[in-house]
């Protein structure tokens, strides 16, 4: 696992250990940020279910202004923080150690983002209840962009306050694209 383009290009990340993180691949990477093009330069991201933090990393090494990690593994936090500062990209970083739900409670107190990208676990049912919980909390700018990760088997969703504007399937991803809805 490496950061793809940018400040930061080639450099290998640190993973967590065993199978309760399931990194997202180079290629699927790579076609992720291929579709947001330029829209990710000067965007404030918001990287849920971060996991080693590579989607985030990536968006800041491509320039992002600013990225959020959240995550509730405190192993995933440990290494989040040193892939940020191996990447020298600790400054424009900040990380929460917390369940996804409440750190969106938690930053709706004024937080916005451009780019919010989700990886909960697969087949947990999380991905409506997360997508509810930032429209509900108003966290997305307008024209705003959200990215989920979803597995292979599970059904695609869409609450009210975002449009689905694109699908990619992949062996064993789908990753859906959504922005605010009109």
């Amino acid at each position: 696992m490496r950061v793809i383009a940018g400040s930061a290009k080639s450099l290998h990340l640190y993973s967590v250990k065993g199978f309760h993180v399931r990194p997202t691949a180079d290629r699927i990477k790579e076609s992720l940020f291929s579709s947001v093009g330029r829209r990710v330069v000067d965007s404030r991201f918001l990287d849920l279910y971060s996991g080693t933090g590579a989607i985030g990393i990536e968006a800041l090494s491509r320039g992002a202004e600013f990225a959020v990690f959240v995550d509730n593994s405190k192993e995933c936090v440990k290494i989040i923080e040193k892939n940020l500062d191996h990447t020298k990209l600790r400054d424009r970083g900040r990380i929460i150690n917390g369940n996804a739900i409440s750190a969106i409670n938690d930053l709706s107190g004024g937080e916005i983002f451009d780019i919010i990208f989700l990886d909960p676990p697969y087949n947990k049912n999380l991905i409506f209840e997360t997508l509810e919980s930032i429209t509900e909390n108003g966290l997305i700018s307008e024209n705003g962009l959200v990215i989920a990760e979803y597995g292979p088997f599970e059904d695609i969703v869409c609450p009210k306050g975002l449009e689905i504007i694109n699908e990619k399937d992949y062996k064993t991803t789908r990753m859906v694209f959504y922005t605010t809805a009109a």
